[in-house]
């Protein structure tokens, strides 16, 4: 059964009620050819590849637990505003904290990820961190609209809980989204497009990947990863992305970078996820390139969307700053609710 859902999840865009979110109209440029984004080195994925993928889950794909016991934390709602403080919620949701600016990235505190309420990826643990229990919530960074970043229920929630809602940041075509949802405070941003909040700057960078959220909407939108340059040095929030030389040139042009979070799950098999998806050993790579003091490992662990295991993100990422010679320290992989501050 276990198999036969995730078969279901991997072809989730293929299956009809699969809607189209609003796409960008705008003139053609460096990475839009006027219809649909595109990547420096091209992502190909085709029909036959998605099913492919799907049913060769059946054999291939580990197993998950049906649901992990956690202790969800609580954490002060002070203001940081010397160093940098960053707690792991769950997948690629973080609360970052600097400068007396609150941050949350790619926020998802719904029971799934997908078009359907009642099939697709379902979470295994609770979010490490309650939606009640967040501090005020300044800044939204959206890495790209896919259902397991950009979760209307979850925004939806994070407007309502507050007098002013967070100002949502995303790539170009997204705020058409939000927009149809009924956010009101929401800027879209182009490659090495920033916008200054309070003392930070936060610039929307290359990566290489794919956006969609049904059958017709592929690559409609941009995506994207984001640096926010504070007193504490860049932190660098990686979205999801293939491996490629953008990293290097983000961290030459946006350095120092303090804090990197890096994607270190949802990686097999490579033949289908490479283009899009760094595995671990890309990820410390990736941390070299961005000369990053601090890496946190992000997309992983919380929701299955890939063949490997859900313990296998960790233990291939030991293994890999082992075989870089990378202090294992300095690349750490958090529990959900857990806080770092430097």
């Amino acid at each position: 059964m276990a198999y036969l859902r995730l078969l279901l999840c991997l072809t989730l865009p293929l299956l009809p009620g699969c809607t189209a979110a609003p796409a960008y109209e705008g003139p053609p440029g460096s990475h839009f050819d006027g219809e649909r984004f595109v990547n420096r080195e091209p992502v190909q994925r085709s029909f036959a590849d998605l099913v492919r993928l799907g049913w060769g889950a059946i054999n291939d794909a580990a197993a998950w637990p049906e649901w992990i016991e956690i202790e969800q934390r609580t954490i002060p709602h002070t203001r940081v505003e010397e160093g940098i403080s960053v707690t792991f919620i769950n997948h690629s949701t973080f609360l970052l904290q600097v400068d007396g600016i609150n941050i949350l990235t790619d926020p998802v505190y719904s029971k799934r990820v997908s078009p359907f309420r009642w099939l697709g990826p379902k979470r295994v643990h609770a979010p490490g961190v309650r939606m009640e229990d967040l501090p005020p919530i300044d800044v939204v960074l959206i890495s790209h609209n896919h259902y397991d970043h950009l979760d209307e229920d979850t925004l939806l929630d994070l407007a309502r809980r507050q007098d002013e809602p967070p100002l949502i940041l995303a790539g170009l075509g997204n705020g058409a989204l939000f927009s149809r949802l009924g956010l009101a405070r929401h800027r879209d941003m182009d490659w090495s497009q920033s916008v200054a909040i309070g003392d930070l700057e936060i610039v929307f960078t290359e990566c290489r990947h794919l956006s969609g959220r049904g059958i017709g909407d592929q690559g409609k939108t941009l995506w994207g990863a984001f640096v926010v340059r504070s007193s504490a040095g860049g932190i660098y929030f990686g979205g999801d992305s293939g491996y490629g030389p953008h990293y290097r040139e983000t961290g030459q042009r946006y350095g120092p970078i303090a804090l990197s979070l890096l994607p270190i799950g949802a990686y097999e098999p490579r033949w289908f996820m490479a283009d899009g998806h760094l595995n671990p050993a890309e990820a410390v790579q990736a941390h070299l390139d961005l000369g990053s003091r601090q890496s946190v490992g992000i997309h992983f662990g919380t929701f299955q969307l890939t063949y490997e295991g859900i313990d296998q993100p960790v233990i291939d990422l030991d293994t890999a700053l082992e075989q870089s010679g990378v202090t294992p320290g300095r690349f750490r992989a958090l529990t959900p609710g857990e806080t770092l501050r430097f």
